[in-house]
């Protein structure tokens, strides 16, 4: 009788809910789909549901926090293939590209969910880190790159991060990110040359 060969383990129930979660929460929405639908797929009695996340909202979060790492790790991966300091920053469009041309991209995962949320849920909760996160790695690498007030530079890119996403979902734009990091470049190239100069962004520039 032929001997199974070892090493592949059956994933976890955490691991088989989180995955079920990733897939109907991000296709479908996270009130819309029911916590049976999510028991159901992942194979899992519903005990184990509660006593791995203890409820559906911790199961949202943990969701996100999934997403949050999946993104970090891509966008770092493009930043970290560059050396200059200019590059590494308009890096970010390029790592953004790169989730849009995955074949399930349906949008901004923390958008999505924070359109549903209420206010100090999870859900909303899970959404600001995210954001916080981007507009934080935006604002140290404009600071690298020499900005001289390389907050005001990080909100700008930011809404460019921003819109690009909405491009890329709305009107299936997979160039979205590549245009965006071409806008990306001419704000920074502005910004550099104000530091140069030693002028003080004016409230049109902001």
């Amino acid at each position: 009788m032929a001997v199974k060969e070892a090493g592949a383990a059956r994933p976890s129930a955490r691991e088989r809910l989180l995955a079920a979660a990733n897939e109907l929460f991000y296709n479908e929405g996270v009130h819309t789909v029911g916590i049976d639908r999510v028991i159901e797929q992942a194979g899992v009695a519903k005990a184990s549901l509660y006593n791995t996340f203890g409820s559906k909202d911790e199961l949202v979060r943990a969701y996100l926090e999934t997403r949050h790492a999946s993104v970090t790790q891509r966008i770092m991966q493009a930043v970290d293939r560059y050396d200059t300091p200019r590059e590494r920053l308009l890096a970010v469009f390029e790592g953004q590209g790169e989730l849009f041309a995955q074949p399930d991209y349906r949008g901004c995962a923390f958008a999505r969910a924070s359109a549903e949320s209420h206010p100090g849920d999870p859900a909303e909760r899970a959404a600001e880190g995210y954001r916080r996160w981007v507009r934080d790695l935006l604002t140290e690498l404009a600071a690298q790159a020499g900005a001289s007030e390389p907050e005001v530079l990080a909100r700008q890119l930011h809404l460019l991060y921003d819109g690009s996403g909405q491009a890329a979902r709305m009107d299936h734009d997979l160039a979205a990110a590549a245009a965006a990091r071409a806008a990306a470049a001419d704000l920074l190239d502005a910004a550099l040359a104000r530091a140069a100069a030693g002028r003080t962004p004016t409230a049109v520039d902001k």
